[in-house]
């Protein structure tokens, strides 16, 4: 939507999901990411870390369902959401704001841990609908995707079939030898 405020956070889960229905049925998963700053200090020739940020987060629906099966207390995690600010009073009368994250996306990082993807049953699915990794309620693919083969006319770089066995188009993006040219010309292939 126009006007938010769009972050990505690289940080850790403090806990482990906390996973709620509302009195409507609809799931929400709430928790914290913990972000640190860390910088080299060239004096001591060590890394120190930097004053934390702790983010609360929320996600809602079959995707806060899957965040609560699959992310655990501890681990490193990239989110991407709606900054939300939220203005509240608290017990003493006090005045006061808290930050929170609507999640639109999150998953596990990968520099320093390896995951398991395994497509969850059902659901609505994210964008694209019904391709190769379109929403939709489909089968749960095998561990190694097939590549969809297409004809040369349908290919989105406007290649066509060339007789060096690549799928190469004509133009400056093409493979040096391609085409009819020979090698590169100026133009883009779009």
């Amino acid at each position: 939507m126009a006007g938010d405020t769009i972050i990505t956070v690289v940080g850790n889960l403090t806990a482990d999901p906390e996973l709620r229905y509302t009195p409507n049925g609809f799931a929400v998963a709430n928790f914290t990411i913990a972000s640190t700053p860390r910088t080299f200090d060239r004096q001591s020739n060590e890394w120190k870390d930097g004053e934390p940020l702790f983010l609360r987060a929320s996600v809602w629906r079959e995707h806060a369902e899957n965040v609560a099966a699959t992310l655990t207390k501890g681990q490193r995690v990239i989110a991407q959401g709606k900054l939300k600010q939220r203005s509240y009073e608290s017990r003493e009368g006090e005045k006061r704001t808290a930050f929170e994250l609507d999640i639109d996306e999150i998953g596990p990082a990968l520099r320093y841990s390896t995951a398991q993807v395994t497509r969850a049953a059902g659901g609505s699915g994210g964008g694209g609908g019904g391709g190769q990794f379109g929403g939709g309620a489909q089968q749960q693919r095998p561990q190694q995707v097939q590549q969809q083969q297409r004809p040369p006319a349908e290919e989105p770089w406007g290649g066509q079939q060339q007789s060096g066995g690549g799928n190469f188009g004509s133009g400056g993006w093409a493979a040096p030898g391609a085409g009819n040219s020979g090698g590169f010309d100026d133009e883009p292939p779009f």
